[in-house]
Order: structure tokens, then sequence, then C-alpha cells
């Protein structure tokens, strides 16, 4: 069963930038994936989202600052985060899309803040 390992999450000032990886144990190359994100007494949200064909869409909140991609010869999907706002705190997570829950993984967290 593949399993998702996120990264590249930390602590950054307001309009910085950080680029969070998922990576695939195995091929993923057939499944549509997407980036979520859950910070504190708030509900998991779809972040991003990339299809088989490349198909993208982006949340509101992040349209115009943030980009995903995926390299499927690496069984990776970025997030390239730019602008970042305190508003974007929050552990985020890769996962198929729709997302299954026996892939949620540990997460990465992103903080932002001065």
């Amino acid at each position: 069963q593949v399993q998702l390992v996120e990264s590249g999450g930390g602590l950054v000032q307001p309009g910085g930038s950080l680029r969070l990886s998922c990576a695939a144990s195995g091929s993923i190359s057939g499944y549509a994936m997407g980036w979520y994100r859950q910070a504190p007494g708030k509900q998991r949200e779809l972040v991003a989202g990339i299809g088989t064909a490349g198909s993208i869409n982006y949340a509101d909140s992040v349209k115009g600052r943030f980009t995903i991609s995926r390299d499927n010869a690496k069984n990776t999907v970025y997030l390239q985060m730019n602008s970042l706002k305190p508003g974007d705190t929050a552990v985020y997570y890769c996962n198929r899309r729709p997302p299954s829950n026996a892939y949620w993984g540990q997460g990465t967290q992103v903080t932002v803040s001065s």
C-alpha cells in the first residue's frame, strides 16, 4: 500500500516562501492528488488539487500565491507557497483526491509569523 510522507514545512515570516514535498512510496501516476491543510479548531480543507493529466484547481484563498505540481517519475507532489500569510498557518497534508482515510500521514507544520 502506498505511503505518503510530507516535508518542507517550517517557520517563515509573512511574505516568505516554502516548498512542500509529498513523497509516495509507490506510483501515483494513476491518481489525482491534492494538498490539504488543517488549522487548530478548523476543519481540514482542500488547498490545491492536480489531476492525472495536469488539471489543477486551487482554493480561492491561495489562488495566485500557491502552485501545485507533480513529478510522476519521482512519485512526488509539490506545493510551492509564496507570499505566505499568517492565515496559512496549519498542518499540511497530501492525499489522493478525493482523499482516503487510509493515506493521511503525519503532515508538515507551516507556521507564518513575524
